[in-house]
């Protein structure tokens, strides 16, 4: 089974559209990027993971006609490119801007934030 037709067969199985799956798929290589390079999410290299792996799947998908590429093929992974990069792009943002957000506040600081509730 070849790539493309591998992808149509994980769409029609799990009835998300390929957009869809392309979102789930971004997040997933994220946090095991994330894990396998033993960086933070808040680190650049689990993004530029998930930016590589995007980079192939458009190249594969552009290719898998065998006939010239279009312009409305270009226009389309560009379009696939954007949508999935969103939610990775807002999670790298997130952790490495306001990580409080993500994890609650800092022990030393939720400690502190008692202490000064029980002075009351």
């Amino acid at each position: 089974m070849e790539w493309v037709e591998f992808k149509e067969y994980l769409s029609q199985v799990t009835d998300l559209d390929q957009d869809s799956l392309h979102v789930y798929a971004a997040l997933l290589i994220q946090l095991g990027a994330a894990a396998l390079l033993r960086r933070p999410v808040a680190h650049p290299a689990p993004w530029l993971a998930v930016l590589a792996v995007l980079t192939v799947n458009e190249a594969i998908d552009l290719g898998a006609g065998g006939r010239g590429i279009e312009p409305w093929q270009i226009l389309g992974g560009l379009r696939d490119l954007l949508n999935t990069m969103a939610l990775p792009t807002v999670l790298l943002l997130a952790a490495r801007y306001t990580p409080g957000l993500l994890t609650g506040p800092a022990p030393a600081a939720a400690a502190a934030g008692a202490e000064r509730s029980d002075e009351r």
